[in-house]
């Protein structure tokens, strides 16, 4: 380590959730801070962009109240005001000629969505009374336990008595849109967080929150905003092409030439890294020393999930990161020339929507109604020509809203997401390394690492938080203490659900 609190110096890699967050507790301990973001803004893949006048999202990300760490984001950034939170989780499920709700009780968890499950039109009665018995023996599951990862979620579930059609039309509600992937080939352990925490968790964990101004607004230009009041440096634009360990101790982070990954000749001398980048960008970036090929300590140490992991035989390597997959993300875009639903939100099944969201107002359309299907696990459609998409989606929104048959759509465009989140199935939580490398002062962050969670909003916050706490304790509280108080800790684990998106 080199230098003192009052120059202590961290370049954190990544304008991201993740890198954000750890930007920003970094700063607000005292610690120079450059942050480099290789696009010309930050947010990472929560993004919005301008189209014919309006304000249009990449995609939809949606919170839970139990989402602690990336609540405890918006409110360091000054944006409590700018999301809407549900008083009380009630989501209306759609099926064309007919629909049904889900809304908590005030009875303490997990009995507040009995009577919800009891009165859930699209299972049959039997359906009902088996869902209870496997909702029971989920909340038996331990998500940290290394057997688990390595199971399918339909085979846990068919095995509780839940069949196909239970499957289909409750379950994947939640999972997959949490998950990005498909129901049945979901990760157990990440699924049993999901469904542990947030439905069968406090009776408030599930109550839904959602955005009310544009993404690029309420993460990217607040952040940016506030981290120039905390004197952070923010350099868009530039990548990194390297990180060297010195043999004196701290780093140098290479840049890259503009459209290459070549470095240009400029370096950036820092005492410490974070790298809060994709895998794969990780594995590139990453001294040799870093690595060693030997087995190093276990993963999962820093912010696991209660307390953390139990311990790992060794360290998944950039080897093992270069073997997650991902999931797309693919959003429906459509603008009517007039109201065709006055819900804010809602799931469908028996449909090819799988949520819809008003976007009206946070687009800055004045006249009309501008809805977005966001479509996770979208593999079908990733490639699709948004000509066909239209073909087949706009259809299945006048079967659900009939008022929609009698619209006049005014545009239909189509965002997509190739590489949205990591693919969450079995295997997957091996392959996740926590913050920790073998260089000290040099750490990772991104919501693919090891924090238990699935990769999601409430992941990539925990994550940066993940890697601060690594940095104090690889370079000494000292260095990088706060002025006052603490870096802060993630409390109680939550799932931010991106129904269709990253959340």
């Amino acid at each position: 380590m080199t230098g003192d609190a009052a120059t202590a110096h961290v370049a954190v890699v990544g304008g991201g959730l993740a890198g954000i967050t750890a930007a920003i507790a970094l700063a607000e301990a005292g610690t120079r801070v450059t942050l480099l973001e290789s696009r010309p803004r930050l947010g990472g893949a929560t993004c919005s962009f301008s189209r014919g006048g309006l304000t249009v999202d990449n995609g939809q990300h949606v919170f839970l109240r139990c989402c602690t760490a990336y609540r405890g984001l918006l409110a360091r950034l000054g944006m409590t005001g700018s999301v809407t939170l549900q008083d009380r989780f009630e989501v209306t499920v759609l099926r064309p000629g007919g629909r049904a709700r889900l809304r908590r009780t005030a009875l303490p968890g997990p009995l507040h969505m009995g009577q919800a499950l009891a009165g859930y039109r699209h299972l049959s009665y039997a359906e009902r009374l088996r869902v209870v018995p496997a909702a029971l023996a989920m909340t038996r599951l331990d998500p940290a336990g290394p057997e688990l990862d390595g199971q399918r979620l339909g085979d846990w579930l068919a095995a509780h008595w839940q069949g196909e059609h239970a499957r289909r039309v409750l379950w994947d509600l939640f999972t997959v849109s949490s998950l990005n992937v498909a129901g049945d080939d979901a990760d157990l352990a990440l699924a049993a967080t999901v469904v542990k925490t947030a439905l069968l968790g406090a009776r408030d964990a599930a109550d839904i929150g959602v955005p009310a101004v544009p993404l690029g607004e309420l993460h990217g230009h607040a952040a940016t905003r506030l981290l120039g009041r905390l004197h952070a440096q923010v350099r868009l634009g530039t990548k990194a092409a390297a990180v060297e360990a010195l043999p004196s101790g701290g780093f140098l982070v290479r840049l890259a030439s503009r459209g290459t990954d070549e470095p240009n000749g400029e370096a950036i001398r820092a005492d410490g890294v974070v790298l809060a980048v994709p895998p794969e960008t990780a594995a590139r970036l990453l001294p040799p020393a870093a690595w060693p090929s030997a087995p190093a300590e276990q993963a999962g140490a820093i912010g696991g999930f209660q307390g953390g992991r139990p311990p790992r035989p060794a360290r998944p390597g950039p080897g093992e990161w270069l073997q997650i997959a991902t999931s797309p993300i693919v959003n429906v875009h459509v603008i009517y020339d007039r109201r065709v639903t006055r819900l804010p939100f809602a799931a469908a099944v028996d449909s090819p929507v799988q949520w819809m969201f008003d976007r009206t107002g946070a687009s800055g359309l004045r006249g009309g109604q501008y809805l977005a299907i966001s479509l996770s696990a979208a593999d079908a459609y990733a490639d699709v020509p948004a000509a066909r998409l239209r073909e087949q989606f706009l259809p299945a929104l006048a079967e659900l809203f009939p008022a929609a048959a009698q619209a006049r759509v005014v545009d239909c465009f189509v965002t997509r997401e190739r590489r949205a989140t990591m693919r969450q199935v079995p295997g997957v939580g091996r392959l996740r390394p926590g913050a920790a490398t073998a260089v000290p002062g040099l750490v990772l962050a991104g919501a693919w690492t090891d924090t238990g969670w699935p990769d999601t909003m409430e992941g990539a916050v925990r994550s940066g938080l993940n890697a601060v706490r690594e940095l104090r304790r690889s370079m000494g509280k000292a260095a990088l203490r706060r002025a006052p108080g603490r870096v802060p800790a993630a409390r109680s684990p939550a799932v931010s659900g991106a129904t269709g998106a990253q959340a």
